[in-house]
């Protein structure tokens, strides 16, 4: 029986992200046998300092790409969001799971709601979060957070902050109750996702065996999506030090991008899929 190891963070998401991988690999083909292998990456040691400080995204990434370079991993699983703008040498993202829910949410304690006007302080270190939040609510004010979701709602808990900003995606997957809070939930017209929110990417080394067995579970509208949101956060140069935000959606054979450079102002166009990395650098520019 062949063994394909999967490595990943340690962490309940990314540990039930893997296991979403897992079963679709073993569905497709149920002779194979897995290994989910937990990494600690940089981004998991240090759970006090911004992202934007201590290297941005690739601090959840870079160790477990070390493993897949150097073999003791076949294949490595990602949110995508959290990818670098350049991945490995030798390495590429072969594959993606259907698109979750790609929404940010407000959370607040004991059913509390604000609105435009009211005084407040969220928790989020994304500064796309932080300008896209000041469109719909000016008087808000911010304070840096870390850690995985169970340690950011017990901080809300706790008071730390009047209101957090999560993924939806991520409330989803590990299947938690927010029942003794408040949610909004925001439109991507309103509040524009990160690229990638809500994807779930495969990496693998480039003509591997492995890779191969990834192509075979890839959702092809996703992907469509997860190509262009990557190709536009790449070309603006956008990342957690950037307030960039783009989200794209496939419907037929069009597909609409979303874009803003700085949440403020949000611009949006439609075109047929083979169009969309020309409609990308025309958005990019128009900026």
């Amino acid at each position: 029986m062949e063994k394909i190891r999967i490595g990943t963070r340690k962490s309940k998401l990314a540990m039930k992200q893997t296991q979403m991988v897992a079963e679709e690999i073993i569905t497709h083909f149920p002779d194979i046998q897995i290994e989910i292998i937990g990494i600690t990456t940089k981004g998991d040691k240090n759970l006090t300092s911004p992202l934007r400080q201590i290297g941005g995204k690739g601090i959840f990434v870079s160790e477990i790409e070390d493993m897949l370079k150097t073999g003791k991993i076949d294949m490595a699983v990602h949110s995508a969001k959290d990818l670098p703008l350049n991945i490995g040498e030798g390495l590429e993202i072969s594959s993606v799971l259907k698109r979750g829910d790609f929404r940010d949410m407000l959370i607040t304690n004991e059913k509390k709601e604000f609105n435009s006007e009211s005084s407040f302080i969220v928790g989020t270190g994304s500064l796309r979060r932080r300008n896209n939040f000041l469109r719909m609510y000016k008087k808000a004010s911010f304070k840096d957070i870390r850690g995985n979701i169970e340690t950011r709602l017990n901080k809300l808990k706790n008071r730390e902050y009047d209101g957090i900003i999560l993924a939806c995606a991520g409330i989803e997957r590990i299947d938690i109750s927010l029942d003794d809070f408040s949610v909004r939930i925001f439109e991507p017209n309103e509040f524009i996702p990160a690229g990638g929110q809500g994807i779930i990417a495969i990496q693998t080394r480039k003509n591997s065996k492995a890779l191969m067995i990834a192509k075979q579970i890839s959702h092809k509208k996703t992907m469509l999506e997860f190509e262009t949101e990557s190709y536009a956060t790449k070309i603006f140069g956008g990342g957690c030090t950037t307030p960039f935000s783009v989200f794209s959606s496939v419907k037929d054979k069009k597909i609409t991008i979303m874009m803003s450079k700085d949440g403020r102002k949000i611009i949006t166009e439609t075109v047929d899929i083979s169009e969309r990395f020309k409609a990308v650098e025309e958005l990019v520019e128009s900026l």
